[in-house]
């Protein structure tokens, strides 16, 4: 099997009934600092913040559903949030979704801009470990 590219961890996605409240929890936890940013995502159906423990480290990601359809609702409902899935950042979207599909996974969310990203779209796998992989385009 041919060598995977290499993929860089962009962040790690935790979801959270409200932005602020959880916030306020990473940040007494982490020492990370916030920027104040809430973005809010009419097609991913959910409201993000990003969360920098320090420079150069991936981000954590803080996810709100965004409505009764979001969905991130059931994974709240169900598991009372938590830890939600890793993202990686790729040169070529189409292409590493067909290489994780080479190696089982199967397509989540096919590619949609994300409003968080500025219009970079992201893309959804499920691993056959049952890892939820968010992919991001480079810029």
């Amino acid at each position: 099997m041919e060598p995977q590219a290499p993929l860089f961890l962009h962040h790690v996605g935790f979801v959270v009934a409200e932005i602020q409240a959880g916030m306020e929890a990473f940040i007494a936890s982490l020492g990370a600092t916030w920027n104040g940013m809430v973005y809010q995502d009419p097609l991913q159906k959910v409201r993000v913040a990003f969360l920098i423990t320090r420079a150069g480290d991936a981000q954590i990601e803080l996810v709100a559903p965004d409505g009764p359809d979001s969905p991130v609702r059931r994974f709240l409902e169900e598991n009372g949030g938590g830890l939600h899935h890793v993202c990686y950042e790729v040169d070529n979207l189409e292409k590493q979704m067909m290489e994780m599909k080479s190696r089982g996974a199967l397509t989540m969310r096919r590619p949609k801009p994300a409003v968080a990203f500025e219009g970079r779209r992201i893309a959804w796998m499920l691993t056959r470990e049952k890892l939820l992989v968010e992919l991001l385009e480079k810029r």
